[in-house]
């Protein structure tokens, strides 16, 4: 047992954006397991979702590629000529820790299949609309343990499977159950010979935002919003104020949560064989810039909480390198001291997370999004013209954002905007670049992009070199 390999515990939320946790003192949210936690872990300042929607950054952090190189250009959904799923010939974090010795459990919103009612229209499961049952086998991607849907937001009356199409339905709220089979796992498997690697996925905070206990909201309903100066006054409504603060309350909600995760751990006396991660998939918008949800470049969208603790190990710091979602799977194993499979596109950041310092750490990322809706790809088709080239493309440096956009549907004007954070933090006065610009910082940035196309085989139009 000397030689056993640290557990892995992956905890990560959907639509949890960075700045909705109590340590950054800026939405008026409570999190002080999180805050605590976030105290004695190394702190990833610079998260940020590569492909800010569910499905794209589920996809990278299993496999450590780009959502594009592995077909994941919008969610798992129904509707599309193509059929969107995580195909079970990539090689997938899983497939690498139980390789190396894992149990591997995953609990909670998969999004990875493709929806059952893509192929029938009558389930034997009772999936609905972009649900799905994974059964038993490749399309789980090295996962054992198995306690999970495809997507369903009734968060308050949430169903799972298992290894059969009958439904499980605890009737509680989804991230309370999913934290009561997490800790089961995690008393199951504790004190195994082989180390445990446990996937928790939240789904809250996700929408349908009412959908959160009355217990939390009950905090939350008279807290003044405080809202960012990137709202405008037309979505400052008392609407929208109860939206915000549903959406708060269930930030909350999965800090007490999460409390009980972290409290176990230090019980147990598994805080120094854990490695423990505390993510999310992409943030929300929340009124800023007059949008909702999520899939833009806006840092409300893009910026994720980014947490890892390993006690006696890890010294708790601040990381401010840039990390990317494909940097996930890459950084994981080899903090755990497992094989990085050459099929990762993703950075490592294990040397600055251990050591506090790493000269070769990228100094920018790749962000993107491409048009997924059924209505936009076949207006594209029509034309003779593939939606892939379109929507948006960018590089995220520590500073600036810059942006490429070529929209989402036929006919739009394509633009170019750069933003700076030093200067403009709330993002609402970018520089819009004109063509035939031969500013060195921006062809660098041109430069950059065509790189990362390149790279994955992008057919995105590009107007850049």
């Amino acid at each position: 047992m000397a030689d056993k390999k640290p557990n892995l515990l992956y905890i990560f939320a959907d639509q949890w954006r960075a700045h909705a946790v109590g340590y950054k003192g800026e939405d008026p949210v409570e999190t002080p397991w999180m805050d605590q936690f976030c105290g004695e872990s190394v702190c990833c300042s610079h998260a940020y979702s590569t492909f800010p929607l569910c499905t794209p950054h589920r996809g990278s952090l299993m496999t450590g590629k780009y959502p594009f190189s592995i077909g994941l250009w919008t969610n798992c959904k129904i509707g599309l000529e193509e059929k969107i799923m995580l195909k079970p010939q990539e090689t997938c974090i899983a497939n690498v820790l139980k390789e190396n010795g894992y149990n591997t459990g995953y609990i909670g919103k998969w999004h990875l299949d493709s929806p059952e009612l893509n192929f029938t229209p009558h389930p034997e499961s009772g999936a609905q609309e972009w649900d799905a049952f994974t059964p038993p086998g490749e399309r789980r991607q090295g996962f054992d343990y198995w306690l999970s849907y495809g997507t369903c937001n009734n968060h308050l009356d949430p169903h799972y499977w298992e290894d059969t199409p009958e439904q499980i339905r605890p009737g509680k709220w989804s991230a309370e159950f999913e934290t009561d089979k997490a800790l089961e796992y995690i008393e199951a498997y504790k004190d195994k010979e082989k180390p445990f690697a446990l996937f928790v996925s939240w789904n809250p905070p996700h929408l349908p935002y009412e959908l959160v206990p009355d217990a939390y909201y009950e905090l939350y309903k008279d807290k003044d919003v405080h809202w960012r100066p990137n709202v405008p006054e037309s979505m400052r409504t008392p609407e929208m104020e109860t939206k915000a603060r549903q959406y708060f309350a269930a930030v909350h909600g999965l800090d007490i949560q999460f409390g009980r995760i972290y409290r176990y751990l230090k019980e147990n006396g598994l805080e120094e064989n854990t490695l423990a991660v505390l993510s999310a998939d992409h943030g929300e918008m929340m009124g800023s810039h007059a949008r909702m949800s999520k899939n833009v470049w806006y840092e409300e969208a893009l910026h994720i909480p980014l947490m890892i603790r390993q006690k006696g190990r890890l010294i708790p710091r601040e990381v401010k390198t840039l990390f990317a979602s494909p940097d996930h799977m890459p950084t994981v194993l080899e903090l755990l001291g497992l094989p990085v499979p050459e099929t990762c596109e993703g950075y490592s950041h294990a040397k600055g997370i251990l050591t506090g310092k790493d000269e070769n750490a990228p100094e920018d990322m790749f962000i993107c999004s491409y048009p997924g809706e059924a209505e936009m790809v076949a207006a594209y088709a029509k034309k003779g013209m593939t939606h892939k080239a379109y929507g948006w493309r960018g590089i995220k440096t520590e500073r600036y954002t810059y942006v490429c956009y070529n929209g989402y549907e036929p006919g739009e004007t394509p633009h170019e905007w750069l933003y700076d954070s030093q200067t403009d933090y709330y993002e609402m006065s970018p520089a819009e670049i004109a063509p035939d610009c031969m500013d060195a910082r921006i062809l660098g940035f041109r430069k950059r992009l065509r790189e990362y196309l390149d790279q994955q085989g992008d057919p995105f139009l590009f107007r850049g070199v």
